[in-house]
């Protein structure tokens, strides 16, 4: 009996306190989180160095890894940018659904220029697209983005052929010629999934030295200090991008 009477009284206490008043003057609230609607600006962009926007990109992508995107107000960066862009940075990134670099590196509309081919390989046409963002546009900094399980490198390691992805996987030739040396040295594991490693890495270190090879207009801006060249690997299942700077 008398827990049941303990019981009655333990609901009755609970039941007064959910019902009584809520103090609001006293009643801590959390801050509403304004969306940003800001975007960059000619000025900005011309202050900021390769160094100082890398370092915003790092921070951008430790706070995709975190969970703590930065809420913007999407609609009024793409009016404030309707009548012009300055970017901060110019990606050349692979096709796959898996790895947009808005997202990733946690960036708005205006942000970032983004060039995107299957393997994150360079070309002329990619190529020309680099230089109207650096040489013209004002971006300070190239970014080649691979990412691991890469389907591009994937294929080629498995002599692909379909179509016109036949022609495109040949770009990784010296890439997997180069790496499969370097693996019959003994300095690369043997197994197959080292091997799509590697070439993923190798693929965007290559890439970088070809485009600064293959573009007189990038490797001067580089020279002037204008202009920096990285590279990165995203990881599809952690989030996080590995760097590879020069």
């Amino acid at each position: 009996m008398r827990h049941h009477i303990g019981v009655l009284a333990f609901a009755l206490a609970f039941a007064a306190a959910a019902c009584a008043p809520v103090d609001t003057d006293t009643a801590e609230t959390a801050p509403a989180v304004e969306p940003v609607s800001d975007v960059l600006t000619e000025a900005e962009q011309a202050a900021l160095t390769p160094e100082q926007v890398l370092e915003q990109l790092k921070e951008g992508n430790q706070r995709f890894v975190e969970g703590r995107l930065t809420l913007r107000d999407y609609n009024a960066q793409a009016a404030a940018t309707a009548a012009g862009q300055f970017p901060k940075a110019a990606i050349l990134g692979c096709v796959d659904s898996r790895v947009p670099p808005e997202i990733v590196f946690d960036q708005g509309i205006g942000d970032l220029f983004v060039g995107r081919v299957a393997g994150n390989f360079e070309n002329e046409d990619l190529l020309g697209s680099l230089e109207f963002a650096t040489a013209v546009a004002g971006t300070p900094l190239i970014v080649v983005l691979g990412h691991t399980s890469c389907g591009a490198i994937k294929g080629a390691v498995a002599g692909v052929e379909l179509g016109n992805l036949t022609a495109m996987l040949d770009n990784f030739d010296e890439v997997l010629a180069q790496v499969r040396e370097i693996q019959a040295m003994g300095t690369v594991d043997p197994e197959e999934a080292a091997l799509i490693q590697a070439a993923i890495e190798e693929n965007v270190r290559r890439t970088m030295a070809d485009i600064l090879e293959s573009s007189e207009v990038i490797s001067g801006l580089v020279e002037s200090g204008d202009l920096g060249v990285v590279g990165g690997v995203y990881d599809l299942a952690t989030g996080q991008v590995t760097w590879m700077e020069s």
